[in-house]
């Protein structure tokens, strides 16, 4: 059913005159009459009374009109709500990992300045735990984090896969064809913070490794931490071997500082997602949704060993 038809008639009922209704919609009279004898066939029923001197509405006419008042006002809602979206406002609280922050977090800061310039953004860095406290506790609007959210008032979207590596100082295993394992569990292993499901996922891998190469598990140290910018240099000094995103060192490992090395079985990839309250604000969603668009065109650029698209 056409709105228009049903404002028209919303409209005539009102002024109660063909003329004075085409006036107001900018139209003929001869169109307000067919408008009005379209709608008539589709509702199967007769809305105004054309036997009558005086404008009148038919007995259905006066009770369908209410209905078609109401179809009237939720339409002129959704227009409304559909162009809110270019002209959005407010203080967005968002907060994010560093894993984020060290890939597509400027090129989405940029997006959201682009398309919503009235968007105040205020930004957090920090662990996903901390940051998915802070979401449920209202301090934070929208929140990019590993893994997800079981919390039925979440909305909660992956976004993004992040290969994870082993990562070492160049020249720190000359061979790496014989007894690695034993050689990597004799150092520090450098990995997100403890809590995090990279870190629980590390600690599994170095037992199965102590394990099937006979090195006390007392023996082995998994050390998180959750700033990648500390990780990064303490393999770079050559304290320990890291098991973090390519993306961290992909210019060092071009450099010939550090390399990737051969390890199986290799750590699983961080899965980073976005959460935000359902019943969060309009401008909540739309920046949820220029995130996913800002997280895509990074991962059609990258190559797939940094991240890929989910």
């Amino acid at each position: 059913m056409n709105t228009r038809f049903l404002e028209t008639f919303v409209t005539l009922a009102m002024l109660r005159n063909f003329r004075a209704t085409a006036a107001a919609l900018h139209a003929t009279p001869a169109a307000i009459s067919q408008r009005l004898k379209v709608l008539e066939e589709e509702l199967k029923t007769e809305l105004v009374d054309r036997e009558s001197r005086e404008f009148r509405l038919t007995p259905n006419g006066e009770y369908l009109l209410g209905y078609a008042k109401a179809v009237v006002e939720a339409a002129r809602r959704l227009q409304a709500a559909a162009s809110a979206e270019s002209t959005l406002r407010g203080r967005l609280r968002l907060g994010v990992i560093e894993t984020v922050v060290h890939s597509w977090l400027p090129n989405y800061l940029r997006r959201l300045a682009a398309d919503y310039p009235m968007l105040e953004v205020e930004l957090t860095v920090d662990v996903s735990v901390q940051l998915q406290r802070r979401l449920m506790a209202d301090e934070l609007d929208l929140i990019i984090r590993v893994e997800g959210s079981d919390d039925s008032s979440v909305v909660c979207n992956a976004l993004a896969n992040y290969p994870v590596h082993w990562i070492a100082r160049q020249g720190m295993f000359p061979n790496t064809r014989s007894g690695l394992a034993k050689q990597v569990l004799a150092h520090p292993i450098l990995t997100y913070g403890r809590g995090t499901a990279p870190h629980r996922a590390l600690e599994d891998i170095v037992a199965k490794l102590a394990g099937v190469h006979g090195v006390p598990l007392s023996e082995t140290r998994v050390t998180g931490s959750p700033s990648i910018a500390v990780i990064v240099q303490l393999v770079r000094d050559g304290f320990g071997v890291a098991a973090i995103p390519r993306l961290f060192v992909d210019t060092l490992i071009a450099n010939g500082e550090v390399v990737e090395l051969p390890l199986q079985p290799a750590p699983p990839s961080i899965v980073v997602s976005m959460s935000r309250r359902a019943d969060a604000p309009l401008f909540v969603h739309g920046a949820a949704t220029a995130a996913r668009t800002a997280c895509a065109e990074y991962c059609q650029k990258s190559d797939r060993r940094l991240v890929e698209l989910l």
